[in-house]
């Protein structure tokens, strides 16, 4: 269920993404663009804690925002990370605990399958403000919904029942 959450997730922010290049010029997706910037910060923040390494960004915001191609690249870099991640995940390695500081200053301490939820809902979360922010432009929201994911993926089921 978890590698099947993480190709979900892939499968809905490509489809946030061909959305937003729907978008008119810069401006109009300037809220989207920065929504994006903060889901990839923060899930490249959660994979350096995953990995051990040093946190690379000192906040989960920049001032900032990169242009929406960088930001679609390292959002796909980054679902295909975390795919790879979890196809490679030990069972026992996922009740792990990590500790680690926020970017705020505060302690924090979560286990390996914590934060791969995270990463998941994280995702669903800003999925939804960029979602209003297309209705907003003009631009019809692509439904990303689990249940859509998994009939889109295996049609077949439609027809079971």
């Amino acid at each position: 269920m978890l590698a099947e959450a993480f190709d979900y997730k892939q499968w809905a922010d490509r489809r946030a993404l061909d959305a937003i290049r729907r978008v008119g010029p810069p401006p109009s997706a300037a809220f989207m663009r920065q929504q994006l910037n903060h889901m990839v910060i923060v899930e490249e923040l959660f994979r350096a804690r995953l990995l051990g390494v040093p946190a690379p960004h000192p906040s989960t915001n920049t001032d900032l925002v990169p242009e929406l191609d960088e930001l679609a690249d390292r959002l796909i870099e980054s679902d295909r990370w975390f795919a790879r991640y979890v196809a490679g995940l030990q069972p026992g390695s996922r009740s792990e605990s990590i500790s680690f500081q926020f970017v705020d200053g505060m302690p924090g301490t979560m286990t390996r399958l914590e934060i791969l939820f995270h990463i998941v809902n994280h995702g669903t979360y800003h999925r939804g403000a960029i979602a209003r922010a297309l209705d907003l432009a003009g631009v019809p929201h692509p439904a990303d919904t689990y249940t859509v994911f998994i009939h889109s993926v295996e049609p077949e089921r439609r027809n079971r029942g």
